[in-house]
């Protein structure tokens, strides 16, 4: 059972040092309770305190990392409800199904576009985060032979998908020193899933017909070992999915029921319509699946699903932030200007649109003001000369140009003469308050 939180003050130094970022020893022990900090923000915890604030200190929905050469899909972890109540922290993982029925050489032409697939969003890339090899034809030899084809055309991680625990070995040898997962454990074949999945250090997908089945198959496969665990409670239709997802979310978060505190997967392509896939796989998104197999890659429905996950797994006390760093627009040469602005992605858009728009060269350089608009970073202290010459340096932007100017918002002109200072062998102007009247100022003062 979950310690209360006088349970977890009593286990806890009671220095009220303040060093985990509360006032008292008190408040970090009701905070513990809710699952809405780590221990491990106390630096003075014992281990014998420790072992028995395991349980309380243990995120209610278990993390599951599927790991390959060089990729990780994560799922889990999460510690509330509401994404406003905290942040979720675990983007839910997007796999492609392929078919072990179908030609090695399908497969690997599949494989690789959906592999080879990125779009870049605000400063980063988001791609699809592996495949799943589901067994239609039974076959061992089969099964491995599609893996293999896989495995030849993306290092991204795997799901294994069959009933047949031999066929699931046969997989598993295929991916050697990985940790795919394994699903298809359910009431009938649990102990020959269980026995691999431990042997094997995989993750374990369990499948059943109701939430009690479900919750009886996790304690008798953890008591076998086996605590890697995603589950599969049904619900195809947006409607059970909706009702089903969120109940085991709530059981979860708000009663600690640790049978069914992992991670869930969902199959939108099952629905029988491909039209429908995106609109279920987007209700798999925010409620709250953990790993998420499509039937069909198309990049004009895979791109507004990768967006949204996007903007759903970011924590919302923060801005959206574009990643510092200097970006060519309309491909600039060594004389053409270097435009600044900070990293708050509208601040971003509304800057590159409107030059890219144009067909103007220029570079900007985008400054860390952990995520705030121009103005609001300067009276933040966030953006001021220093910061922007330090971007300047650390970007190696003087390589870049063989006219060293560089254009300041028109908001911040105050800075031009501290910047001056910062680059003495810098032309430092002062471009237009508003983004939309930067071409016009390109064009004319430039």
């Amino acid at each position: 059972m979950a310690l209360t939180g006088i349970q977890i003050y009593k286990l806890l130094p009671q220095t009220n040092c303040k060093e985990c970022g509360y006032p008292t020893c008190l408040a970090f022990a009701m905070k513990l309770s809710a699952k809405q900090v780590e221990l491990s923000a106390c630096p003075y915890v014992t281990p014998e305190a420790k072992t028995q604030l395991a349980e309380s200190a243990a995120p209610p929905i278990r993390l599951v990392a599927l790991k390959s050469d060089g990729y990780e899909a994560k799922a889990g972890n999460e510690v509330v409800l509401f994404r406003h109540e905290k942040t979720f922290y675990n983007k839910p993982g997007l796999f492609i199904r392929i078919y072990d029925s179908q030609p090695a050489e399908t497969i690997k032409a599949l494989v690789t576009e959906a592999n080879a697939y990125a779009v870049n969003y605000v400063g980063m890339d988001l791609t699809v985060d592996g495949f799943a090899v589901a067994s239609s034809s039974g076959d061992p030899n089969a099964f491995t032979t599609a893996v293999q084809a896989v495995r030849s055309a993306s290092k991204r991680p795997v799901i294994l998908m069959t009933r047949d625990v031999a066929v699931a070995r046969a997989g598993v040898k295929a991916l050697q020193a990985e940790t795919p997962l394994i699903y298809g454990a359910d009431a009938k074949n649990w102990e020959g899933f269980a026995d691999l999945a431990k042997e094997s250090k995989a993750a374990l997908g369990i499948i059943a017909g109701s939430l009690a089945e479900m919750a009886e198959l996790t304690d008798k496969i953890k008591a076998k070992g086996v605590e890697d665990l995603v589950i599969d409670p049904g619900g195809r239709d947006l409607g059970a999915g909706l009702a089903i997802g969120t109940t085991v979310r709530r059981l979860a978060i708000k009663k600690n029921f640790r049978a069914l505190g992992f991670p869930v997967i969902t199959f939108p392509g099952e629905v029988g319509d491909p039209g429908l896939e995106a609109v279920h796989a987007a209700q798999a998104i925010t409620k709250y699946a953990g790993f998420i197999v499509l039937d069909h890659f198309n990049p004009s429905t895979i791109y507004p699903l990768l967006v949204l996950r996007q903007n759903i797994y970011t924590d919302p006390q923060k801005p959206i932030q574009v990643q510092p760093g200097i970006y060519e627009i309309n491909a600039p040469k060594p004389e053409d200007p270097v435009l600044v602005t900070t990293n708050f992605s509208i601040t971003y858009f509304s800057v590159a649109n409107e030059v890219e728009g144009s067909g103007l060269p220029a570079w900007l350089l985008v400054t860390d003001a952990e995520g705030m608009s121009v103005l609001t970073a300067w009276a933040a202290g966030k953006f001021d000369a220093e910061r922007i010459a330090k971007a300047v340096k650390g970007f190696n932007v003087a390589d870049k140009v063989s006219r060293k100017r560089i254009v300041l918002p028109g908001h911040v002109a105050v800075l031009s003469g501290e910047l001056e200072g910062e680059l003495p062998d810098w032309e430092i102007r002062v471009g237009p308050r508003e983004a939309v009247d930067l071409p016009a100022f390109m064009k004319h003062a430039l």
